[in-house]
């Protein structure tokens, strides 16, 4: 299909998880009735506290399952952000996103490369590594719908995973994810564009918005980025949805007239592997 509705989802998830997943099946109705054909969910929108909530099996678990349900219901396809998912060989769990295809069926699974540890200069120490088993796969998958490079979150800040999802045939991009305020205001915008116009590829980029338990305070700004990095639709400042077109024409054209994938000079430099 090259030209369809794209809706991407801003949740206010907490540690309810049953509450999460009616509003969540409540955001793919909406997205239907509105004419949206693939709908897009943020990191972690099925359930804010891992620590309460045990990590699910993909396929099989209560959300995955859920939202196949909705996808044949509904008849969208869905992108299911990301859940903690169970690590078999492991106490750390794997953020996952997992991608539905209309007729429910799993299309395919991917597990956040990237995962933030750092120490602050107040000796803070955000390691989330301890919690969290990075994945160790690139997915990009070809569709009816496009041909679709999954992200999570705080793998945006790393242009070389787009690159190499871009050169092995990406035409749109998920970044899902729950920003932190204190980046968010700076940093989101700016990185969702810079992914969309250095590789000529859209981006749908389902957020995060409100304060979550305790006080980490999340950005929102759900959106849409075309190929030329123009935002074509954002979320209000609440929960909700943003709709979108996706044309995958528009994006040739692009490519086309800002040849920069062709351009690269792989023969001087080769940081990204075919």
């Amino acid at each position: 299909m090259r030209k369809y509705l794209m809706a991407v989802v801003q949740m206010d998830t907490r540690e309810n998880k049953e509450a999460n997943l009616r509003a969540a099946c409540g955001f793919i109705d909406e997205a239907a009735d509105r004419g949206a054909r693939f709908v897009s969910f943020p990191e972690v929108f099925n359930v804010i506290d891992q620590g309460q909530e045990p990590p699910e099996v993909i396929p099989g678990g209560r959300t995955i399952s859920l939202m196949a349900q909705k996808a044949r219901e509904r008849g969208v396809w869905i992108h299911c952000g990301s859940i903690a998912e169970v690590n078999p060989d492991g106490d750390r769990y794997y953020n996952t996103t997992a991608l539905l295809n209309s007729k429910g069926e799993l299309v395919a699974v991917y597990r956040k490369l990237h995962t933030y540890d750092v120490t602050l200069p107040d000796g803070t120490v955000a390691d989330e590594s301890a919690r969290v088993k990075p994945g160790r796969e690139m997915v990009v998958v070809d569709t009816e719908m496009g041909c679709l490079g999954l992200s999570i979150c705080y793998d945006v800040r790393f242009p070389e995973l787009y690159r190499w999802m871009a050169l092995h045939g990406a035409q749109i991009f998920f970044t899902g994810a729950s920003f932190r305020m204190a980046t968010g205001k700076d940093h989101w915008e700016v990185l969702q564009r810079a992914r969309a116009i250095e590789n000529g590829c859209y981006v749908a980029a389902a957020a995060q918005i409100g304060k979550k338990k305790g006080t980490i305070d999340t950005f929102g700004s759900a959106m849409i980025v075309d190929p030329w990095g123009t935002v074509i639709a954002r979320a209000a400042e609440k929960p909700g949805i943003a709709v979108g077109e996706i044309d995958l024409d528009y994006l040739d054209k692009v490519r086309a007239n800002m040849p920069s994938l062709k351009n690269r000079r792989s023969d001087v430099y080769d940081t990204v592997r075919l």
